[in-house]
This record gives structure tokens, sequence and C-alpha cells, in this order.
């Protein structure tokens, strides 16, 4: 009897050990993070992903549980150059090895190079998936090259003229210290 093995409460010892796997196709608008971050959201954007388990030794220790995510994804965002919409691919692979709890994770996640998590009999892929794009997200999102010219200036020549006509709301204030003082 083979166990079905969901990405919303996974057994990764199961999984692991059975050597599973899993992936699927999600609509964008189903990572709620994430979706906030996009800009111009439609039911046609996706979230391309698949995770497989295994037992492996490493480091002279046998049976260690393993989790290797990979995920894609196109997010619209704004182009912080531009201002117009870019669509920014996103790509994650990543390995996570799972330790027995939170606290063994964060002990040995000090001196270790991999990605550890705590070990869980319902742990939800999808979030991990979500995290991981997240993460992936570039800090200044832009184009390669803008579809638009990126205005270099600050302001405009008709800006800098109307704040010249403008009369300084402070003149009448320094006539009114020299009358005083008189």
């Amino acid at each position: 009897m083979t166990k079905e093995h969901s990405p919303d409460r996974l057994d990764v010892k199961a999984f692991a050990q059975a050597g599973g796997h899993l992936s699927g196709h999600d609509t964008l608008l189903r990572y709620r993070r994430l979706a906030e971050e996009a800009r111009g959201l439609h039911p046609d954007l996706r979230v391309d992903w698949s995770a497989d388990g295994e037992v492996r030794s490493t480091h002279g220790i046998g049976g260690q549980l393993w989790l290797r995510l990979k995920a894609d994804a196109t997010v619209p965002l704004t182009c912080q150059r531009c201002l117009q919409p870019v669509d920014v691919p996103l790509a994650v692979d990543r390995e996570f090895r799972f330790v027995a709890d939170e606290t063994t994770a964060e002990a040995l996640d000090v001196d270790s190079d991999e990605d550890l998590l705590a070990l869980s009999r319902d742990f939800n892929l999808r979030e991990l998936i979500e995290d991981e794009l997240i993460m992936a997200l570039p800090l200044v999102p832009r184009h390669e090259e803008c579809p638009v010219a990126v205005q270099m200036a600050s302001s405009d020549e008709e800006f800098e003229a109307a704040s010249a006509e403008a009369p300084n709301p402070f003149a009448a204030l320094a006539g009114l210290g020299r009358k005083g003082a008189d």
C-alpha cells in the first residue's frame, strides 16, 4: 500500500523514507504573502514546484532526512527605475535537512552550512515554497532595459519657474522684525 503525501500536511519522515516525490502547479493567488508583493495579479500566474525526499548519510551520520525543493514563478512587480510593471522570474532550488526539533535545529544551525528544519508529521510544504520564493524576490526589482525613458531629473523647468515666481512667505516676517528693532 502506497501512502499518499499531501503538501499541506506532509509527514516528512515517511516522505523521505519512501523516497517520495511531489509536484504541483498552483496559482500565485494561493500564496497570499507572495501575492501581496505583486502588482497586477491575475489567475494565470503560476507557481510550479517539486519536492523530493530521501534518507542519506552525511558527516558519517546515517539516516538523515532530506528534502529537495524546486520552485519557479514569475511575479509582476514595479520597476524601481521607470515605475512600470516588470515580470520578475523567481527560481528556487534548495535542500533541507530535517532534525528532531526546533531546539536541535537552532543548536546545529550555528555550525552548519546546511539549511536545517524541525521534523514534523504535518509539515506545510506550501508555506516553505512561499517563504523561499519571497526570499528570492529582488531587493530592487527593475527591467534589464526599461521600456520607457527614465526621467533623470528630480524636477522640471516649469516647476523651477513656478517656485521662483512664488513670494517667500517669510519675507513679510523679516520685514516685521526690522520695524520692531527701529
